[in-house]
């Protein structure tokens, strides 16, 4: 199955099939057709929302929705945290909705528990279900919510942060929807999507076929548009992206994020605190189970390793024994050619995932890299442009 994965994926992000392999071409026509009857149920399911035969759901609290148009490496979960921690130092409480169906065990829950454990003792709840109106119905009932109406609710986003404290009210006072662009179940009151700067669109095909969800018109549906991986992504491409999504909605505001690098920690100790300089010189194997793996191999790169090399699966592959001996082997290749011990360097998604499989890769250092999102200022935007303009429409949208 991890072999087809790899297979569709490279697929999906080729832009000359010509120079793909027999097998690949060979998947072509099948992936096309299913890509066909993706496409035909979407619009159905669209339309059938359009004339309120499937009906939509309103929550009594402002609903931000964060989601993207292709699978996985958008850097949809870390703008969830980012927007969590504003609004919880602004002193509002908020419920993070999650259709993470792998928390339950399926394949790990990396995302919800990497929130978890980032968000632990905040004022932030992190609610996982398939029916995310039901889940924030619980919590509703459970918390209470405050009423947004008034003049000065939204002004506590733009006040100055109260860093590490909680909101001032365990009552919640926004819902943040993650992974909401296709939830269309759930009004929403602001739709924020993610974009790949580094591998933005693929080959522009639906899924399976390709890696988009909904076809790039979907786009006129969103509020703000964010390009993530900006710092990787050269200037030219960077203006070219950013017109190709304003050419879809004019009005469209357009901002820049990149993931910036704190510390390590070590697999068998999360509390670890090891500066950024612990891999410079040194060889390096990058393994990671993420959706853009390229983004993570550059950021490593940046750290200034004597070698880097890499081991990536598909997004939220959970590691087999197996994979520990091709690890294993692959290290002890790098100790040969190198003459000196390499060290592991895996994603918190990964260590989140799959930490206990981790571990057994002693004698070999694994460290966890941490990483946060920021907005990056760039041509008039900013992250506090960004967040002016967030309380803006929450604002102008309030009930």
């Amino acid at each position: 199955m991890e072999k087809l994965k790899r297979v569709v994926s490279e697929i999906a992000y080729s832009h000359d099939f010509s120079k793909l392999s027999l097998l690949h071409r060979s998947l072509v026509p099948f992936l096309s057709f299913a890509s066909s009857i993706y496409n035909l149920s979407l619009t159905t399911r669209h339309y059938l929302y359009f004339l309120g035969i499937f009906r939509k759901h309103r929550l009594p609290v402002p609903v931000i929705s964060v989601g993207n148009l292709t699978w996985g490496g958008n850097g949809k979960t870390p703008m969830v945290e980012f927007l969590s921690c504003w609004f919880n130092n602004s002193g509002i409480s908020p419920l993070i909705l999650s259709r993470d169906f792998m928390y339950q065990g399926y394949a790990g829950g990396d995302e919800v528990k990497m929130l978890e454990r980032h968000l632990m003792g905040t004022s932030v709840k992190v609610g996982v279900g398939a029916n995310r109106a039901a889940t924030a119905s619980w919590f509703l009932d459970r918390y209470g919510y405050i009423n947004s109406c008034t003049n000065a609710f939204f002004e506590k986003l733009l006040s100055v942060n109260k860093v590490d404290t909680d909101a001032t009210s365990d009552k919640i006072g926004a819902a943040i929807l993650d992974d909401g662009m296709q939830h269309v179940r759930l009004e929403r009151d602001l739709d924020v999507v993610m974009v790949n700067g580094l591998t933005p669109w693929g080959n522009n095909q639906l899924i399976p076929f390709g890696p988009l969800r909904e076809p790039l018109s979907a786009l006129a549906r969103a509020d703000i548009v964010v390009i993530h991986h900006a710092d990787l992504v050269p200037e030219p491409i960077l203006m070219n992206l950013k017109r190709r999504i304003q050419d879809i909605k004019e009005s469209l505001p357009v901002f820049f994020s990149r993931m910036v690098s704190s510390h390590f920690f070590t697999v068998h100790n999360v509390d670890t605190k090891l500066p950024l300089s612990a891999v410079h010189s040194r060889v390096v194997l990058c393994l990671s189970a993420i959706g853009s793996p390229n983004g993570f191999v550059k950021c490593v790169e940046k750290l200034g390793p004597l070698h880097v090399d890499q081991l990536h699966y598909s997004d939220h592959y959970m590691l087999q024994p197996t994979d520990i001996c091709l690890m294993r082997r692959k290290l002890e290749e790098l100790c040969h050619s190198f003459g000196s011990r390499p060290i592991v360097v895996t994603t918190e998604k990964d260590y989140d995932r799959d930490r206990e499989i981790l571990s057994q890769l002693c004698p070999f250092d694994v460290l966890v890299l941490c990483s946060q999102l920021q907005i990056v200022p760039h041509n008039g935007s900013s992250e506090k442009r960004f967040k002016e303009l967030l309380k803006q429409l929450l604002d102008s949208r309030s009930r």
